[in-house]
Formats: C-alpha cells, structure tokens, sequence
C-alpha cells in the first residue's frame, strides 16, 4: 500500500513536470524537490522490506515452535510405549516365574497342594489349566480353572486354583475380573498359603483400574498383615513407586 502511494506521488510529481517548460536541472529548487522524493520513496521501500521480512520472521518461528511441540509430543509418545513395553515384559516374566514354581516346592501352587497326588481327573484338570496359562492361552486358561472349580470346589487345589485364575485375568488385561478372582479367594480361603500373594496382586489389579487410593490401601496391608514375606516386600516396592516413583499416581482417583 505504500509502495502504491510513494508511486502515485511520483507519477503526479511528473505528470507536473510535463506539463512545464523548465527541466529540474534548470530549476535548483524542483531538484531538490525531486531528490527529496527520492529519498522518501527509498525511506518507504526499506520500510515495506523490513516489514515483509519480519512478517515472514515471525512465520518461521511459528513454525519452529510448532515443530518443537510436535517433538516433544512424539518423544512424550515414544517414552509411554517403551514403558508399556517394559512393564509387559515385566508381567510375562513374573507370570513365568509363578508358573514355574509349580513343580517346585519354591511357593508356588504344588507347596500348598496335598501331601499325595489328588485323583488324576482333579490333577489332570489343574495342570491342562496351568499349561493353557504357561503357553499364554488365557481364555483356555481362565475356561479350564473355572471348570475345576466348579467340579472340584472341595479340592485342596481349589484356593491355588482360584489364584491363578486371577492371574489368568491379570494377564488377559481384564483386571476387574481379576481383582474379583483375588478377593474371592482372600473371602473363601483366608488362611490359604496363596493369601498373601493374591492380596499383593488384589492391589496390583486396582492400581491397574486406576484405583488409586484403594491400591495404596490394600499394598499397604499386604504389608503389616504379612511382614516379613516377599509379597509384604513387593508391596513395598509398589508403594514408594505410587508415592513418588516413576508410577506416582494422583493423591485419589474418587
């Protein structure tokens, strides 16, 4: 727009001076008239320069912050799945470990089992259930524990039988179903060796539901009521990474 103007006022200037008979070098003063206009047509161009460069300044600076916010978007991204990743591999591997003290006497499901083999159509259902759960076949899994359950409900494999079935749905991703199976064995079998475990991961399963405040409540009493034992020493772990660990988690989730 200026540039129109400080043009417009050049062409009337001349317009001017061709209707004169005198040149501007015969005329000192329309000169000077002339190259004062020069001069403030140079002002106005640098001034337009200017403003169109800061314009386009400014523009990359929008541009850069965009990319910058982007970045830190994609990085934020990245730092999530690798902690998905870590904390999957994590649960595969403890879910391993549980599964493979079963043969062992290491406080897994067979040291709290009886004292001689149960009948073989009780055994067989429970070990095709735990293989189901050991080759990562959930639904298989949480179908066959549920059956010996339900045909085996006096079985002295029942209260590990009911653990590993909140297990199953730990593993599966449905931990609502899986708090559920851990309170109904915390309910049923009190004093069953699996009690301290199944609480622990009671708590495991809230946190997962983002139950916060019950979480910290249940790792808690994992840790007065069972002292001294793995699981009250997990429940520890798990508190101090809830109250200012990598995991912290809002104050309540109610």
């Amino acid at each position: 727009m200026r540039r129109v103007i400080a043009y417009s006022l050049v062409a009337a200037v001349l317009a001017t001076l061709a209707g004169c008979a005198t040149t501007p070098e015969d005329d000192p003063v329309l000169q000077g008239k002339l190259n004062d206009l020069d001069a403030r047509t140079t002002r106005i161009e640098r001034v337009i320069s200017n403003q169109s460069l800061l314009d386009m300044a400014q523009s990359i600076n929008s541009l850069q912050t965009q990319v910058r916010m982007l970045q830190g978007r994609i990085d934020e991204l990245e730092n999530m799945n690798d902690a998905l990743r870590k904390q999957q591999r994590a649960l595969y591997s403890d879910l391993d470990k549980r599964i493979g003290q079963l043969g062992t006497g290491g406080g897994g499901s067979a040291a709290s089992g009886p004292t001689g083999p149960p009948p073989g159509s009780e055994q067989a259902a429970y070990m095709q259930a735990l293989d189901s759960l050991k080759n990562g076949k959930y639904p298989d899994a949480i179908g066959g524990l549920k059956q010996f359950l339900t045909s085996y409900p006096k079985s002295d494999l029942a209260d590990n039988a009911q653990y590993w079935l909140g297990e199953a749905y730990y593993a599966s991703g449905d931990f609502a179903s899986s708090a559920g199976a851990f309170q109904t064995l915390l309910h049923q079998w009190p004093s069953s060796s699996k009690a301290p475990d199944a609480l622990l991961r009671l708590g495991y399963a809230q946190y997962e539901q983002k139950q916060y405040s019950d979480a910290r409540a249940t790792l808690g009493e994992v840790a007065r009521k069972y002292p001294g034992t793995n699981a009250a020493q997990q429940a520890q772990d798990r508190l101090r990474q809830l109250t200012g660990g990598s995991e912290a988690a809002p104050s309540d989730s109610h």
